[in-house]
């Protein structure tokens, strides 16, 4: 017999509750009835109920305040504000207090019909991420770092749950601080490879002269000052997955000894010459447009076309800011436990500022701001004016700025922060999570320069 879904309406006019709820029922749904907040909140710990539909204005205990009770501690109940007073002030207050959506009087049953499908959809995408999180935590503990409820990173749970099982090649794409290791952390770790290694390599930080050794490893005596054999990332991964972050900075060269891997499933220590076994899922990550860099003939095609067999989006912060404040939350939370400060909210207006900026180094940039915040908080709520430097950015980078290329953004986000850390490199490294080495020849790959002298080569600035 096929799972029947269990609604609720919730509504003190008899009328309303009993027609609604037949317009339900033919939904082949469960359908319960509560005249008031609290019998619904009673009803609510004997059943679990998909889709409750909510009236505002009810004596005792209103559909607002029964809304907040839900989201604490129900999340996955979609929650429906029904109501005959179909203003906008209550749909956005409705909204902001974590409504799924908003259902005027007298009802359309075609639309209703419509609504429940989508919703339906909507909480089942709700408890997949909810089930991926918890099988997340099981190999790397972090359930709460991947957050997000907006519709584009909805999708790409859903996408992470459909492919993990494969041993396909994937590309994740990403703008810099999107968070693209931890979602191929995600796909090992719901992945038939979840028992073995999950091996991240930044292509970007190690040096080319020093690539092949870590990847393929050497024998002994196969350069100077290698006086023992040594596994490389590859060994390491076996039976698990490797994952190589920045795959766009890969050198040609080692591009093709790659690809002969991918397509052998054998490789060669440096300085062996008995071949090794290679067994491992491959997932890679870029901020830059392969495709172009197919074009310059600096990336080749028959690797790209083997890394990319499924492709992920990760969307930047700027189009998905209804998760900013879920993020916010979150880092404030994590910052004042590990640095032991007694910060627990942050006002509306500091909240707005965040919401409405443009976040060129995304997740990885809100996460350092919000530290920051933290750390220098002189109060137990984050104002507004822990983030007045971050106004003026907002004022002067108007929307068409999302029409920079990758590099272009890239450029800009270094150049803020090393003016606000003046060009203190150690300081700049640290927030940009790159070690001084990358920033660096970042530095003098893009011609960057401080605007009043030359960049100071002391050691506290070095």
């Amino acid at each position: 017999m096929a799972h029947k879904h269990r609604f609720m309406v919730v509504d003190d006019e008899l009328i309303v509750r009993e027609s609604l709820a037949a317009w339900l029922e033919k939904e082949a749904a469960v359908v319960d009835r509560a005249e008031s907040g609290e019998q619904a909140l009673d009803l609510m710990q004997q059943n679990l109920y998909d889709i409750l539909f909510v009236d505002i204005k009810m004596p005792g205990m209103g559909g607002f305040g029964l809304l907040e009770r839900v989201r604490q501690a129900y999340p996955t109940t979609v929650v429906v504000i029904i109501t005959a007073y179909g203003t906008v002030e209550y749909a956005v207050e409705a909204m902001k207090l974590g409504a799924n959506d908003f259902l005027v009087k007298p009802f359309d049953p075609e639309g209703l019909s419509l609504l429940v499908a989508k919703l339906l959809e909507h909480k089942r995408l709700l408890e997949e991420k909810q089930y991926l999180q918890s099988q997340v935590s099981r190999c790397w503990g972090g359930p709460d770092e991947i957050i997000g409820q907006s519709k584009g990173m909805l999708e790409l749970f859903e996408q992470i749950v459909e492919i993990a099982a494969s041993d396909t090649s994937v590309l994740i794409l990403g703008e810099t601080g999107t968070g693209k290791e931890l979602i191929a952390r995600a796909i090992h770790a719901n992945s038939n490879r979840l028992g073995g290694p999950f091996v991240p390599i930044n292509c970007g930080a190690i040096p080319e002269s020093l690539m092949e050794a870590e990847i393929f490893g050497f024998e002994k005596g196969s350069f100077t000052g290698a006086i023992r054999p040594k596994k490389g990332l590859i060994e390491v991964a076996e039976g698990g997955t490797l994952f190589l972050d920045e795959v766009g900075e890969v050198s040609v060269k080692m591009q093709v000894d790659l690809l002969r891997v991918l397509q052998d499933k054998t490789f060669f220590r440096v300085g062996g010459v008995a071949p090794i076994k290679a067994d491992f899922r491959l997932i890679s990550a870029t901020h830059r447009d392969l495709n172009d860099e197919v074009a310059k003939g600096n990336f080749r095609q028959d690797f790209y076309y083997r890394i990319n067999v499924i492709t992920l989006r990760v969307p930047p912060l700027r189009e998905r800011r209804e998760d900013i404040p879920l993020l916010v939350r979150h880092f404030i939370k994590n910052f004042a436990q590990e640095t032991n400060r007694n910060v627990d909210s942050i006002t509306d207006e500091a909240m707005q500022i965040l919401v409405e900026y443009d976040w060129p180094g995304n997740i990885r940039e809100l996460e350092n701001v919000v530290e920051r915040a933290v750390v220098t908080a002189r109060k137990t709520i984050i104002g507004p004016d822990a983030f007045s430097y971050l106004k003026a950015d907002v004022i002067c980078a108007p929307r068409e700025s999302a029409a920079l290329t990758l590099e272009a953004a890239e450029i800009a986000h270094i150049r803020r922060v090393l003016d606000q850390e003046d060009w203190n490199i150690s300081r700049a490294a640290k927030i940009l999570q790159v070690d001084r080495t990358t920033l660096h020849k970042k530095i003098r790959r893009y011609g960057l320069e401080r605007a009043s002298q030359e960049l100071s080569t002391t050691p506290e600035r070095a």
